[in-house]
């Protein structure tokens, strides 16, 4: 059986097809979305998970290339007098919940497909990030599988779903170009065979989302696709319509793309970082007056960057805390940074500020308790204070937009093609679309739709399913790919 899988930064979805249309199959309790969440009562257990939950064929060599993890997972469940039916990882909002219960104990992951074109990573990182991967597609392919044997769907006699359309941005990292690229997909690949896929393709999320607006069309169209999702923000112009939808291969239908790991979870840390470390110190002024170094204040809210959350973690960090509050005019506002590092905080504050701006898409302004660091402690967040906030993450979204664009008017160029332009400028022409297509969790929010809208404001902007676009067209895609074979 084949499926859609958006592997996502915040949230992960499944959908199957049910006649004509998609169906989101219920990952959480009470959501079709699973969020994007791993928690282990210590890291060495993740290995151990993993191995507990694969398929036979593959236990004999991952028990080889992880000798060393589940060797020390053995030690860990001894020392933490853990029995060996115990669970010790937990995915989604499990994760979410173990998490705030102990937040100082433990290994917490938020956004794990973040991390995934990271560069520099060493060996032991990758089999990390590999092994996390892998857990969360194991949780989330036997949740999908239980809830279709419940329903009687499964065809042909089939145990098991056997093929899957994964969602992949066009760029997992700013930096690190196509290598980055491979090793995030890579990843991904292992993960999925890992986790009992028989076999997977890979689609650009822009182009999944497109998908599903281009079932509802009556006449060709060529429409700019807006992604901004959690971790990254993707946009392809896309020839789209009744004559081009039952193509099996849409690439000259692509007409240009462009990405970067601009998303939610980096509005999230700006937010955190402009209205929350403030209470602990950032912009407050040392007794010689100069100015608090803000690379601490930075380090204790990036939690999508793993060298600034591992320096925001040692030893000479909470030293330099340490001494930052002896020469601090206000030494109580370092006191509330050092708890956080101390106590390994860094994903509640940030989980606070994504709720924050939430909150300002209706509203505008909003206190939020900070009392787990200082009873009574709050901090007033208003919408234009996260408008301020993310204008330099919005000026690369709309550059983004412009990129796409200009590599369609490139493309249609090299073709020998008609082009109606948006500039005159031979250095900065751009193809002009019919209809801009806006979607993504993150795009919800005015101030970003608001952006997006104004930047071509002749065009018309057409919003879409801001959660479940991509998962509906990777499952389209999937139907058209599998079904054949």
């Amino acid at each position: 059986m084949f499926v859609g899988f958006d592997y996502g930064s915040a949230n992960c979805a499944v959908g199957i097809m049910q006649g004509e249309s998609v169906q989101l199959l219920p990952l959480s309790e009470d959501s079709t979305y699973l969020p994007s969440t791993l928690y282990a009562m210590d890291r060495e257990l993740i290995a151990e998970a993993v191995y507990q939950a694969l398929p036979i064929e593959f236990k004999t060599d991952y028990a080889k290339k992880r000798a060393a993890q589940l060797s020390r997972a053995r030690m860990v469940r001894h020392e933490l007098d853990l029995d060996p039916d115990t669970q010790a990882v937990f995915v989604g909002e499990q994760a979410v919940k173990a998490y705030l219960e102990t937040p100082e104990e433990g290994f917490y992951v938020r956004s794990p497909k973040s991390f995934l074109g990271a560069t520099g990573l060493r060996p032991e990182q990758i089999a990390l990030f590999e092994d996390i991967v892998t857990l969360m597609m194991q949780h989330i392919k036997v949740r999908a599988e239980s809830i279709l044997v419940q329903r009687g769907m499964f065809d042909s006699g089939a145990k098991a779903i056997t093929h899957a359309v994964i969602g992949r941005p066009v760029n997992f990292q700013g930096i690190g170009g196509e290598e980055s690229n491979r090793q995030a997909e890579a990843i991904l690949s292992l993960a999925a065979t890992r986790a009992g896929f028989v076999e997977v393709a890979f689609l650009f999320e822009p182009l999944a989302a497109g998908m599903d607006y281009e079932a509802s069309l009556r006449e060709d169209k060529t429409v700019l696709v807006v992604d901004v999702g959690g971790g990254t923000t993707d946009c392809s112009v896309v020839k789209m319509g009744p004559s081009h939808i039952m193509a099996q291969d849409r690439a000259a239908d692509c007409l240009g793309h462009s990405g970067q790991r601009i998303g939610g979870n980096d509005l999230d840390i700006a937010l955190a970082m402009n209205a929350f470390m403030p209470h602990f110190g950032l912009g407050s002024l040392m007794i010689n007056g100069k100015p608090m170094p803000s690379n601490p204040f930075w380090n204790a809210v990036a939690v999508n960057d793993i060298s600034a959350q591992r320096e925001f973690a040692t030893l000479s960090t909470r030293k330099l805390i340490d001494e930052l509050i002896k020469e601090a005019e206000q030494p109580q506002l370092l006191l509330r940074l050092l708890k956080v590092q101390r106590q390994q905080l860094s994903y509640q504050l940030v989980r606070l500020a994504e709720r924050a701006k939430i909150v300002l898409s209706d509203q505008d302004k909003t206190d939020i308790e900070l009392d787990f660091i200082e009873a009574a402690l709050r901090a007033a967040v208003s919408r234009q204070l996260f408008e301020n906030a993310i204008e330099p993450s919005l000026t690369k979204v709309e550059a983004l937009m412009h990129q796409a664009l200009s590599q369609a008017a490139k493309t249609l160029a090299e073709r020998g093609l008609s082009l109606d332009a948006l500039s005159t400028d031979a250095a900065q022409v751009e193809c002009l679309p019919d209809v801009i297509y806006v979607t993504g969790g993150t795009a919800r929010s005015p101030a970003i739709y608001g952006k997006i809208a104004g930047i071509y404001p002749d065009i018309p902007v057409v919003v879409g399913d801001h959660f479940g676009s991509v998962t509906a067209g990777l499952t389209r895609w999937a139907q058209k790919l599998f079904v054949k074979q």
